[in-house]
């Protein structure tokens, strides 16, 4: 069930977090992208097979891999300002392993779990400051969605497939690997420049709070009796998030939220100055 459910969604919600993310800017979609779109559904059809105890450990998991997440979207931010989408790719997801690596190697509390990503959310939000960037027009080549569909569907499949040999600790920290930011995060880079991806790998971490308060709910209130409930609520807590997150950056707009005039193809500031604008 959690394989189907993935191959089916994973298209479809790429789809529309790249139409989002041009129309309200990549600070926006980023920000999209902090929702459990994926690993909350996953999380009732691991609750639905395996118990609830078994999802409030892997909960306790997710919200440890999300700060992998977190560190992947900070060190390919950081790679991007000088190298290209590859390179800067490869840098994040090693960086995401290697933190992987190293939180599996204790037994993790709900307590210690959520202090972790909070720290790490406020730290990396202040450490990564939002870019001022232009906005484009231009023609994205035909190629492109379903390019961003295939890949993050093939990324899927792997790790899904993976995570069925691990057990409940492993897979909520390898669950959060951060399959539509990477695709999402490579396709703008290469597109619109590292400005714009830096923008939405910010709007990552700051809408991890959403994800934050998604699974906090589930690792406290989960049970079978009260199933439909504490997914009910997480999925509440975590949508209140992101409207609070969201209505605070419009009052004091992130840069680079600037929607864009039409799909990208490639990064050409010098056209906007040759038609005269500043």
């Amino acid at each position: 069930m959690i394989l189907v459910f993935k191959l089916l969604s994973t298209p479809l919600l790429i789809l529309c977090l790249t139409l989002l993310s041009r129309r309200f800017g990549p600070a926006v979609g980023g920000l999209l992208m902090g929702i459990p779109l994926v690993t909350g559904p996953v999380s009732v059809f691991t609750a639905l097979e395996n118990g609830a105890a078994f999802a409030r450990h892997a909960a306790v998991g997710n919200l440890v891999g999300q700060v992998s997440t977190c560190i992947f979207c900070f060190v390919y931010a950081r790679a991007a300002r000088r190298l290209n989408c590859w390179v800067s790719m490869i840098a994040g997801v090693c960086a995401f392993f290697l933190a992987t690596f190293v939180w599996n190697l204790a037994s993790w509390t709900f307590a210690q779990a959520i202090g972790l990503l909070l720290v790490t959310l406020l730290l990396l939000s202040f450490l990564t400051k939002p870019v001022n960037m232009e906005a484009l027009a231009g023609i994205a080549p035909r190629w492109d969605l379903p390019a961003r569909m295939v890949v993050s569907t093939g990324f899927v499949f792997l790790i899904t497939m993976s995570t069925r040999y691990l057990g409940p600790q492993l897979s909520g920290l390898v669950a959060p690997f951060p399959v539509f930011v990477l695709v999402l995060a490579m396709f703008t880079h290469h597109q619109r420049g590292a400005p714009a991806a830096a923008n939405l790998l910010r709007g990552v971490i700051v809408g991890s709070f959403s994800f934050a308060a998604f699974f906090t709910v589930v690792a406290w209130a989960l049970s079978d009796r009260w199933l439909a409930f504490a997914y009910g609520f997480a999925t509440l807590a975590s949508m209140a998030t992101t409207s609070a997150i969201y209505l605070r950056t419009r009052a004091a707009p992130l840069a680079g939220a600037t929607p864009l005039i039409g799909p990208v193809a490639q990064l050409n500031p010098s056209i906007s100055r040759e038609n005269g604008s500043p």
